[in-house]
């Protein structure tokens, strides 16, 4: 028999086992090719003008390549592992090294180009729908066309025969340090199994639980008020990051393990097979895979914290957008506004108008403030408020001597908190006047550009409105007047839009078209939705199948003790019971600790990113469980067929 011919056998023979590496590696390939394509495809040019998206796609493709070396260069490295007997046969019939080696090289070769072609192809297939999808979330209005680029492909066989390069070394290496005996151990010790449960592993493991419980604490009061300098942010920052990973490494490596050994002890010895095929397992295992399943803990709540922040921002983008600006278009100067009104009249688009006097006063609102604002730059006693009269807001009275704000940001409001009643002293050039504070309301009324960016309006009585007017301190005072015009029916929004662009207003800092706002937001984060979205998915699938690969190498070391208890008289259901129960445990720890760091990363912070968090968090918690249990399925499927050949 000559090499082609135990090249082939080789392959035939391990092809079974490579199925889902091939699968990662064509998925990765075609998703590389495809993005590397959205940057030179003549169909994106109003994206990256708009958005800057060729950046951004270059950015993703880097963390793409990051991503998929990683696993490629892991997943060799188990397959290697896994082949060290059929190398050391090889060492034993004469073989030599180098020989072996390019043997493995020539199988490799044919198997990675192989996919990597077909990966090639697949991407080219599915580009133009990338293309339609990124298009249809970031609502921008051009023709996706399907466009073969030779720069695209030139730049992925590059980088992928990079790898390869890389992965060849890893096995020339590999081969060249063991020698035929090591071979022959390689799998037996490959995993640490630890048969007692030492004090040691008790107390690393109350303390792994205790670190993430702190982690969990801290993230929570992040920004609640209690870190109020940017050098207390960046360590309770730094505290949870450390706290949270060193105590996921540290429950991998005694937590779990001690929690079963509490069940195992609870039932007093007495294990029925179930038991046996999960919770003994599982804890003679887990130790050893300790960092492993803390990196892929890690990045799986990386993963979920980021797509669900920024589904947060495109869900909440409209929401948003209308807390900032209240109209559909706000302008500050009565001639301009005449002559948008004018062109939608000519247009016969039907508005309604409103218009509201704006002054900017200074503030003591010491006696309001609900929140220490030590060491936030910030002086309580001068704060620039705008004020407006109740006479221009509709469905608002306020007393002579009260005021009350309205349209307060949620964001600011977890910076800078007010109390429902007090007392609020203006100050103008010549006096100080002291009114009664009567609480907020959530309403906006002006636009973003009269507000300090998120601060709130303060409504007073007309009266003290112009005595307030009557001796302002001219340094602060920002536009006099806010013009609001709302068209009364939605379809003409888009023509409005155009006749606004038009006339030269969007380029007015201080004017806004809400359409306008809405559609730049929706593309803004709905390009950083489509990008995390797609690195997110090709984490999950390549860490998934690092999980199965596992699965794979723990059912080939456990196929005896099947045999065994095959022969003593348990059915194939009685020993899939106990291996479905393993693998709910095997993947389901990872992607619920990994769910729950993404949780409380996400609940920290969510605010600064949009105003809904329930919804959009719990629809990519709940896709990602349901493609992660995907790889659960498959190894509960696979270990059927080693049980199948057990006996």
């Amino acid at each position: 028999m000559n090499v082609n011919q135990i090249v082939f056998r080789n392959l035939k023979k391990n092809i079974k086992n490579y199925y889902l590496y091939v699968f990662a590696l064509i998925f990765s390939v075609a998703l590389y090719f495809a993005f590397v394509t959205l940057q030179y495809d003549p169909s994106m040019d109003e994206v990256k003008g708009s958005i800057k998206g060729g950046a951004a796609i270059r950015a993703a493709s880097v963390m793409l390549v990051a991503i998929v070396s990683v696993f490629l260069l892991y997943a060799n490295q188990l397959f290697i592992k896994r082949r060290s007997k059929e190398i050391g046969l090889f060492q034993l019939i004469g073989m030599t090294k180098n020989k072996i080696f390019r043997l493995l090289s020539a199988e490799n070769f044919i198997l990675y180009y192989s996919s990597m072609i077909v990966g090639i192809f697949v991407g080219f297939s599915v580009s133009k729908l990338i293309i339609m999808i990124l298009f249809k979330i970031t609502g921008v209005d051009a023709i996706a066309t399907l466009t073969f680029s030779s720069k695209a492909l030139i730049q992925t066989v590059i980088v992928f025969s990079v790898i390869y390069l890389f992965i060849l070394m890893m096995n020339y290496l590999f081969i060249k340090r063991q020698s035929i005996l090591s071979l022959f151990r390689v799998l037996s010790s490959t995993e640490s199994k630890v048969k007692k449960l030492s004090k040691f592993q008790v107390v690393i493991g109350i303390l792994g639980i205790i670190l993430i419980i702190a982690g969990y604490y801290v993230s929570s009061k992040l920004f609640g008020g209690d870190f109020t300098t940017m050098p207390q942010l960046f360590g309770a920052m730094l505290f949870i990051l450390a706290s949270v990973i060193i105590g996921t490494y540290l429950f991998y490596k005694g937590s779990v393990s001690f929690i079963f050994h509490l069940i195992r002890k609870s039932k007093n010895g007495y294990l029925n097979i179930n038991e046996v095929l999960s919770l003994s397992s599982i804890m003679f295992r887990m130790k050893s895979n300790a960092l492993l399943l803390t990196v892929i803990t890690t990045v799986s709540a990386l993963a979920v914290g980021l797509l669900s922040l920024s589904y947060i921002s495109y869900y909440s983008a409209e929401k948003s957008a209308r807390d900032n600006v209240p109209a559909d278009f706000t302008l500050t100067d009565i001639k301009d506004a005449n002559e948008l009104k004018d062109s939608f009249k000519r247009n016969q688009i039907a508005f309604s108008e409103t218009k509201i006097n704006v002054i900017q006063v200074e503030a003591n609102v010491k006696d309001i403030l609900d929140s220490d604002l030590e060491g936030m730059n910030f002086d309580p006693n001068v704060m620039e408020i705008a004020v407006v009269s109740d006479k221009d807001i509709a469905g608002i009275d306020v007393a002579p001597n009260d005021t009350i704000f309205t349209g307060y940001s949620d964001v600011m409001e977890k910076f800078i908190s007010f109390k429902d009643q007090g007392t609020i002293k203006w100050k103008t050039q010549n006096e100080t006047i002291a009114q009664n504070y009567k609480g907020m309301r959530k309403e906006q009324i002006i636009s973003w550009t009269f507000t300090s960016g998120g601060l709130p309006t303060a409504v007073v009585d007309d009266t003290m409105f112009n005595r307030l007017k009557k001796d302002l301190n001219p340094e602060i005072q920002k536009e006099p007047l806010y013009i609001g015009i709302d068209l009364k029916d939605d379809k003409d929004v888009e023509k409005a839009n155009d006749i606004f662009k038009t006339l030269g207003f969007d380029e007015v800092w201080t004017y806004n078209s809400l359409y306008e706002m809405i559609s730049t937001q929706k593309q803004l984060f709905g390009l950083t939705m489509f990008i995390v979205g797609f690195l997110g998915l090709t984490f999950l699938i390549t860490s998934g199948c690092i999980l199965y690969f596992k699965q794979m190498d723990e059912g080939e070391d456990e196929k005896p003790n099947y045999t065994i208890l095959r022969k003593l008289g348990y059915t194939k259901n009685d020993l899939l019971r106990g291996i479905r129960a393993k693998q709910l445990f095997n993947f389901g720890i990872p992607l619920g600790i990994g769910l729950l760091h993404g949780y409380f990363a996400v609940k920290s912070g969510w605010f600064l990113f949009g105003t809904e968090l329930w919804t959009p968090m719990f629809i990519v918690m709940i896709l990602y469980t349901a493609l992660y249990s995907i790889f659960g399925l498959l190894s509960v499927l696979y270990y059927k067929k080693v049980i199948s050949e057990a006996l």
